[in-house]
């Protein structure tokens, strides 16, 4: 047994002295003054929290999800797994069926071997049920109706596998297909979307748990049309943010902690391949993509092409634009997508019988160590 000694452990929302013992790649909580025996960390003058999990992704390091073989999806595991993401969801872009199922195959075949890196807890699928006039980065011939019966054949291949969907309301098909995704053991979000008030209340009342990258590819608030953003910030969904500075300014943030409250908001990265590298030509699914600045914008129209961010990032910049402190808003980037994809049981916190899944911050918030299942990261 590995034991996690003299820190400050962020249990119930608080940090607390205790002492983290490993087991099997499970956790457990000691009294401080407990006595070990085995390979002791010394977390003394740090802060002991749970792993980050991003829901929301397209990649990093060179490698473009939509493209990415098993070693390729393990090769940013690795690099989310020396940020402090310790699990994540794949995020496949709208693409032919053809590459989406051989994506899928590529999630299947990660699985079947022991891993080093970051856990991959499954597939988000981002589209292709998704309206034309808010497609963002999404090749707008790809687009289609909803169609139960391809998302019913998606997820057979990969074996309950896909975890998460992004779909627009307003298009065919797609409000009677979110219970239907839910009996598959999917949860749905609504984005990319310029529905009115009604049709994404409509959604939500169906069963739709979330909000795709709040605020960005969607209809904005109008007080005598309300429209999806408005849906959203009234109801109880849960709301992606993507807090790089670029994609919302501070004060919507701040606003957007307000009106949620901060247990229903999720800090994502919708990170490109571009992330961890420098400014220069990359690609997102089948579009030419420019970063300059750090900032990834479409080669053909400049629209804005997911980030370049990781999540040590978002967290540093939430404590910039909230000055909230740290035990606040960490529950965005574990406790909430835990909850959101169903996987609270395991991850999200720190709590007896869980996943050892921890990130030691230094005195500045820094990631300093992090221990996948109970072993510690080697990167460092």
């Amino acid at each position: 047994m590995d034991y996690i000694i003299n820190g400050q452990v962020y249990i119930d929302h608080c940090f607390q002295r205790k002492t983290v013992a490993m087991e099997e790649g499970k956790l457990r909580l000691l009294s401080p003054d407990a006595p070990v025996s085995g390979e002791v960390y010394d977390a003394a003058g740090k802060k002991v929290v749970p792993g980050f999990i991003d829901i929301h992704t397209h990649g990093a390091v060179g490698v473009d999800v939509n493209g990415a073989s098993a070693a390729n999806l393990e090769k940013i595991g690795m690099f989310f797994a020396g940020n402090g993401t310790t699990s994540w969801l794949a995020s496949v872009l709208t693409d032919t069926e053809e590459q989406t199922r051989w994506c899928i195959d590529r999630y299947k075949e990660w699985k079947k071997e022991a891993r080093n890196g970051a856990e991959l807890l499954g597939v988000h699928l981002e589209g292709p049920f998704l309206a034309s006039a808010y497609k963002g980065a999404m090749p707008e011939h790809l687009l289609r109706t909803g169609d139960a019966g391809l998302l019913r054949s998606y997820q057979e291949q990969a074996e309950g596998g896909i975890r998460y969907l992004t779909v627009s309301p307003e298009v065919e098909g797609t409000v009677d297909l979110i219970p239907a995704a839910g009996e598959l053991g999917i949860v749905t979000a609504i984005g990319h979307s310029g529905a009115d008030y009604d049709t994404a209340m409509a959604a939500i009342a169906a069963g739709a748990k979330a909000a795709t990258h709040t605020f960005n590819a969607m209809q904005l608030l109008h007080q005598h049309r309300p429209a999806i953003l408005g849906a959203v910030l009234e109801s109880d969904v849960y709301c992606e943010a993507i807090c790089d500075g670029r994609h919302l300014h501070p004060g919507i943030v701040r606003l957007l902690l307000k009106t949620k409250g901060l247990d229903r908001v999720v800090a994502i990265t919708d990170s490109i391949m571009a992330a961890g590298l420098p400014d220069g030509k990359y690609h997102l699914g089948v579009n030419e993509v420019v970063v300059e600045d750090g900032d990834a914008k479409l080669a053909s129209d400049g629209t804005r092409a997911g980030s370049t961010l990781t999540q040590n990032t978002a967290l540093k910049n939430l404590l910039k634009f909230t000055d909230r402190p740290l035990e606040e808003v960490l529950p965005l980037l574990t406790e909430n997508p835990a909850r959101l994809i169903g996987v609270f049981d395991r991850k999200g916190s720190i709590a007896g019988g869980k996943d050892a899944d921890l990130v030691v911050l230094d005195g500045e918030n820094n990631v300093e160590t992090v221990f996948l299942k109970g072993r510690r990261f080697q990167k460092f």
